[in-house]
């Protein structure tokens, strides 16, 4: 599904920019520095047309215990209309866009080929579900390897209308109630 795959990008993009720029966020009040939240640089640098990033902090394992990152960003026009789209699809066909992997595994040209069937079942359990967050709605996607006990990873993203303009709240953390939390903090200071 290109939309996920556009979040996808749309989040590894925010962070690879952010590491090439001089200029810092405002960070979020609900995730202070002096609680080990640093914002990352994202400057005034755009993406891609219509997407404003707004701010992104993180919060390293030296200075908490569980890391997390969370992040604000705005979209506009047809950009805002894709988006909103995307994030209201189905939750069952976005767990399942969320399991597949982003890039295809290389062949390994070194082994000869085998007629052996290759194990393409997924390493992990994807769920994807709704709710509602103050006047906005709520997305929340968890990951659990399936083979490791403990492996977990939950991405909660919250999002609206403002002033014509689809603002989303995205947090990471290894905890489904953190991640809702600090998307929630980061929706709070838009």
């Amino acid at each position: 599904m290109r939309s996920r795959l556009h979040l996808v990008a749309l989040l590894a993009g925010l962070c690879l920019l952010a590491a090439c720029t001089n200029q810092f966020g405002a960070g979020f009040a609900e995730l202070p520095a002096d609680r080990g939240w640093q914002p990352l640089p994202i400057g005034d640098w755009v993406l891609n047309d219509g997407i404003e990033p707004r701010t992104i902090v993180y919060c390293p394992r030296e200075h908490c215990a569980h890391q997390a990152i969370a992040a604000l960003i705005s979209f506009d026009g047809k950009r805002a209309d894709e988006m909103e789209r995307a994030l209201a699809s189905d939750p069952a066909r976005l767990a399942r866009e969320f399991a597949k992997p982003t890039t295809p595994p290389k062949p390994d040209k070194t082994k000869a080929k085998s007629t052996a069937p290759k194990d393409t079942a997924p390493k992990s359990t994807t769920s994807v579900s709704r709710y509602d967050e103050d006047g906005a709605k709520g997305l929340l996607v968890e990951i659990r390897a399936k083979d490791a006990a403990g492996k977990h990873a939950a991405t909660a993203i919250v999002y609206g209308r403002d002033a014509g303009k689809l603002t989303i709240a995205v947090a990471v953390s290894d905890e489904a109630d953190r991640a809702r939390s600090y998307a929630r903090s980061a929706w709070n200071s838009r």
